[in-house]
């Protein structure tokens, strides 16, 4: 039986990231396809990425396969369900079977199945996938697989009981890594940022709750790795792809103050030292907390604040008070490690006000570097489901994703793409002026993009 797991992504066709190039291969594909081959199932991975939707549907029609496995998340769904369309009207592959999984399933699955999809994945995808297979060749009772919708034979769509999350997670095999070409990876960063760079996961499920954030594969849970499971794998990563550097993707590295002395503990035992950035909260965060990351070779960590506005950061509740975030941000930078943040504008009740406390907070914490986005509301999220009676415009879910809603905020949404300019260029001039550059070009442009970003504000207040 051939089986081919894939994704939609193609960076050809994404213009922002052809700016940045910092692409990581697919972990959650990876890790499914570890665990089929820990189970004898043979597949192939096509890893789309540095690919072209032609090649893509090149391989599928000569590889013919009975189950096309597609990831699918807000970034890519629209692509997905083009190729979903394509391979459907097809006459060399009229046979293949459609499953998806990935975050953007869960709260849409009658949508993925009513566009296309056979089988849906929802939730945490080792058990679920490994145990339809199984069905597939056998009896086909596609009902006794928890986590698992599908199309009945009737045409009726169907969705099991969820799937219990997977407790003992080091009993996971590594991401399969060897099924992609990672060179193409690895080559693309040493180019452009002069340091190769992956990325590596060492929880499941984040035990907060943010409004905006979704959870929905892993769950709103805390599930870890060990320590020695984890310095292993960064041992097998060195030893078979020799990266400059690693990303830990987890959303708060340093939940767990054991863990961490740990893990700094393993590393230092085993000698290992590799540049790596990781995500965390400041109440998670202490001298002792960042000297042992730092003893195991952390070089960056982005410590989420989202607002500079309390009342803005509690309506999200993060549980995080912005004077301490602003606090560990400079108590890392005296151990000479790099910190960046995440802000977001536009929640709902946000005004100038809050705007303008969340500039002079990214101005005090004065962070390396900082990400900034428009609120956007994520189906199955806290967010969602409070702006959902506000919706002013809502696309077709065919063509569109939640990125594209948009709700009754305090000014319309074309006032807070303002404010991202003026944030970013305020914060900027900032620096420079920190710098000592205060009358150089740079800077000048910096004030001067600035000031009239606050114009177009205030002509739309």
């Amino acid at each position: 039986m051939s089986i081919v797991l894939t994704h939609g992504y193609f960076i050809e066709e994404d213009e922002k990231e052809q700016k940045i190039m910092r692409p990581y291969p697919p972990l959650g594909l990876l890790y499914i396809s570890a665990f089929l081959e820990q189970h004898n199932v043979e597949h192939e991975v096509f890893d789309s990425t540095f690919s072209s939707e032609h090649k893509w549907f090149d391989f599928i029609e000569k590889y013919q396969p009975k189950v096309i496995a597609l990831y699918t998340n807000l970034m890519t769904k629209v692509k997905i369900l083009e190729l979903i369309e394509k391979v459907k009207s097809s006459e060399i592959l009229r046979h293949t079977k459609i499953l998806m999984g990935g975050p953007d399933v869960t709260y849409n699955w009658e949508d993925y199945l009513k566009y296309g999809a056979d089988f849906l994945v929802i939730g945490e995808g080792e058990e679920t996938f490994l145990e339809f297979i199984q069905q597939l060749n056998g009896d086909q009772n596609y009902d006794a697989v928890p986590g698992l919708a599908f199309v009945n034979e009737n045409g009726g769509v169907v969705k099991n009981q969820a799937r219990i999350k997977i407790k003992e997670v080091d009993q996971l095999p590594f991401p399969n890594r060897k099924k992609i070409d990672l060179s193409q990876y690895l080559n693309v960063w040493k180019d452009h940022h002069g340091k190769s760079t992956l990325n590596i996961s060492t929880q499941r499920g984040c035990p907060y709750t943010c409004q905006w954030c979704s959870t929905a594969v892993y769950g709103q849970s805390y599930r870890r790795r060990s320590p020695k499971m984890v310095v292993d794998e960064i041992e097998h990563l060195i030893e078979n792809f020799q990266p400059d550097a690693l990303w830990f993707v987890d959303d708060v590295f340093t939940v767990s103050h054991k863990w961490i002395a740990a893990f700094s503990e393993e590393m230092q035992k085993r000698g290992i030292s590799i540049p790596f950035e990781c995500i965390t909260r400041a109440e998670r965060m202490n001298e002792t907390i960042i000297e042992q990351l730092k003893s195991a070779g952390c070089f960056r960590i982005w410590i989420g604040a989202e607002s500079g506005s309390q009342r803005i950061i509690d309506l999200m509740k993060r549980q995080v008070d912005i004077n301490k975030v602003a606090e560990m941000m400079k108590l890392t930078k005296t151990y000479g490690v790099e910190t960046g943040t995440f802000i977001m504008v536009g929640y709902p009740t946000e005004t100038k006000e809050d705007i303008d406390l969340t500039i002079d907070y990214l101005k005090e914490a004065n962070p390396d570097n900082f990400t900034i986005t428009v609120a956007y509301p994520i189906k199955g999220t806290g967010l969602f489901n409070q702006i959902k009676p506000l919706i002013t415009q809502q696309p077709d879910w065919k063509t569109s994703t939640d990125r594209e809603i948009d709700f009754e905020r305090t000014y319309p949404r074309a006032y807070y793409d303002h404010a991202v300019r003026k944030i970013v260029n305020e914060v900027n001039y900032h620096k420079a002026k920190l710098q000592g550059n205060l009358f150089s070009k740079k800077a000048v442009l910096f004030k001067v993009k600035s000031i009239v970003s606050g114009y177009q504000m205030k002509s739309i207040e």
